[in-house]
C-alpha cells in the first residue's frame, strides 16, 4: 500500500554503513530525510551521496537526519564508499542503509511494478519529529536530485510548524510568508505583532523572522 503525507513512517532495522539501524530511534527527536537510489555504482547515484555529504552541515544546522538506502549489500556499500570519497572529494558522513532483502524499499512503496531488476526510484521522505511523513519526492533514476530544492522544502516545513504560516511558489528563508486563510485577521493580529498585509481577503502576507 502506497504511503501518503500524513501518514507514520513505517520503522524498520537494517544493516548501514554505520552498523545497525533502527529507524524511530536513530531519528529521535530529529527531522529525517530517508532517500532511495537505484544501485551502487552508478554515476548519478555516485554524485547525489557526494552532494548530500557536502550538505550534511545544512542539515545538521536545521536538526535533520539524513539516511541513504538503496537494495545492494552491506560490502557493495562500503566498497562504493570509497568510490564516492575518490570522485565526489567527500566522504560518506551518513549511514547508507542495505536494504538487499527489500523489507524498506517494499515498506516505503520504492520500487515501481515495472522497474528493471526490481530497482528503487529516487525517493525521498520527509519526517517530522512525530514520525509523520510530510513531503514526498519522487524522481526517475535518469535524473539526478536537487539537494538544495530539499534543504528549502525543509526550511519551509519548519517555518510553517513553528510560526503556522504556509510559503508562497519560490519562497527562501526571510521572504514574506502567508497567513492561512483559516486564521481571522482578529487572530491574525494577535499571531503576528508585526503586522501584516491583505493582498485580497484570502490572501495575506508577513514577514517572519529565520536564524538561517
Amino acid at each position: 500500500m502506497a504511503l501518503h503525507i500524513g501518514d507514520t513512517a513505517p520503522d524498520f532495522t537494517q544493516d548501514s554503513t554505520e552498523g545497525p539501524i533502527h529507524f524511530h530511534d536513530f531519528l529521535g527527536e530529529s527531522w529525517g530525510i530517508l532517500f532511495s537510489h537505484p544501485a551502487d555504482f552508478t554515476p548519478v547515484c555516485t554524485t547525489e551521496l557526494g552532494t548530500v555529504a557536502r550538505l550534511k552541515p545544512d542539515f545538521d544546522k536545521r536538526n535533520v537526519k539524513v539516511a541513504g538506502l538503496s537494495v545492494d549489500g552491506l560490502s557493495d556499500h562500503k566498497k562504493w564508499s570509497a568510490d564516492i570519497a575518490e570522485t565526489q572529494g567527500t566522504a560518506l558522513n551518513f549511514p547508507l542503509i542495505a536494504d538487499a532483502d527489500r523489507k524498506v524499499a517494499n515498506l516505503y512503496d520504492m520500487i515501481p511494478p515495472k522497474a528493471a531488476n526490481n530497482l528503487t526510484v529516487r525517493s525521498v521522505f520527509f519526517i517530522d519529529p512525530a514520525k509523520h511523513i510530510r513531503l514526498i519526492l519522487t524522481y526517475p533514476a535518469s535524473v539526478g536530485r536537487n539537494f538544495h530544492e530539499v534543504l528549502r522544502a525543509i526550511d519551509a516545513l519548519q517555518t510553517g510548524e513553528r510560526c503556522g504560516v504556509a510559503t508562497p511558489a519560490d519562497w527562501t528563508p526571510g521572504q514574506d510568508c502567508i497567513i492561512p486563510p483559516s486564521v481571522s485577521n482578529e487572530d491574525a493580529a494577535s499571531q503576528f505583532p508585526q503586522g501584516f498585509k491583505e493582498v485580497k481577503p484570502y490572501l495575506r502576507t508577513v514577514s517572519i523572522k529565520t536564524d538561517l
